[in-house]
């Protein structure tokens, strides 16, 4: 079983946030922290494995402390392997906290199901008062390059954002394409990718997130193109909204993704977003 526990902590004298790792068991490994423009702190996940392997269970847990800034991301895409017959899935589960005025931008690389993949994930998030939240979880068909679309066999993954015990976005995907084809019109039709960018900051009027709704949506509509990507926007039940989209290629959806970073980061914290430099 491999866990992670992270903190992360602003310093009062350098304003300066600080990476705090108070567990890391294998195959999961953090090494330093990158410091950011305005305080942040940027780390990498790193999984020595080189992917998830079948029967893993991984935990992580992550706290980001009042006023805080952290900056999550992984080395590359996400790896998730063959499952053995026998073998029970392979399951990570996530556990975050972003404390009075923190902020965490959580932006992984996509995740890639293997033939044969048999993979659960649950992610909680917990928000209290001004907290923020950007984050995106992207999903790739399989190894396309070697023909792979849909060819794994279980991916499960349930997602939980909650702000001072009350949830405000839930949601859960259960896929298995051997058993009921993802090219029906009620799962992903002629799409392969999909991605979900959750934006949150609590304390915002419910006016704020429809305004900035309408600001997205635009934006959705320049990128949407007809029969290749399609992008939509919407409100969560407060403090936030949610962008998704559906593709035929997942370079447009990165670039999209980057897009919408730079607009919401731009809207509510006047600034431009700052993209992970990768360091592999």
């Amino acid at each position: 079983m491999g866990s992670l526990s992270l903190g992360f902590k602003c310093s009062e004298e350098t304003q300066q946030t600080q990476l705090y790792v108070y567990e890391q068991q294998p195959p999961l490994k953090v090494i330093r922290a990158f410091p950011l423009p305005a305080g942040g702190a940027l780390v990498h996940l790193h999984n020595i494995s080189g992917g998830v392997l079948g029967g893993d269970q991984l935990n992580i847990a992550v706290d980001v402390q009042a006023g805080a800034y952290a900056q999550l991301t992984t080395t590359s895409a996400t790896r998730l392997y063959r499952s053995r017959n026998g073998v029970i899935p392979a399951r990570q589960t996530t556990h975050i906290h972003v404390a009075e005025h923190g902020l965490l931008e959580y932006v992984p690389d996509p995740l890639i199901p293997f033939a044969g993949a048999r993979y659960q994930q649950q992610t909680r998030i917990e928000l209290a008062r001004g907290a923020g939240l950007l984050w995106w979880e992207t999903v790739a068909p399989g190894r396309v390059a070697r023909g792979e679309l849909f060819a794994y066999d279980l991916l499960q993954l349930e997602y939980e954002i909650s702000v001072e015990g009350r949830p405000i976005a839930l949601e859960k995907i259960k896929l298995e394409p051997r058993q009921r084809s993802l090219s029906s019109l009620a799962r992903l039709g002629p799409y392969h990718y999909f991605t979900s960018f959750y934006i949150c900051k609590v304390g915002l009027d419910a006016a704020y997130w429809l305004s900035l709704e309408k600001e997205c949506s635009l934006l959705a509509q320049q990128l949407t193109c007809a029969d290749e990507i399609r992008w939509g926007v919407s409100t969560l039940a407060a403090h936030g909204i949610v962008v998704r989209a559906l593709s035929k290629r997942g370079t447009a959806l990165a670039g999209g993704l980057h897009a919408f970073w730079d607009m919401v980061t731009q809207a509510l914290y006047g600034r431009k977003s700052i993209p992970p430099r990768k360091i592999y």
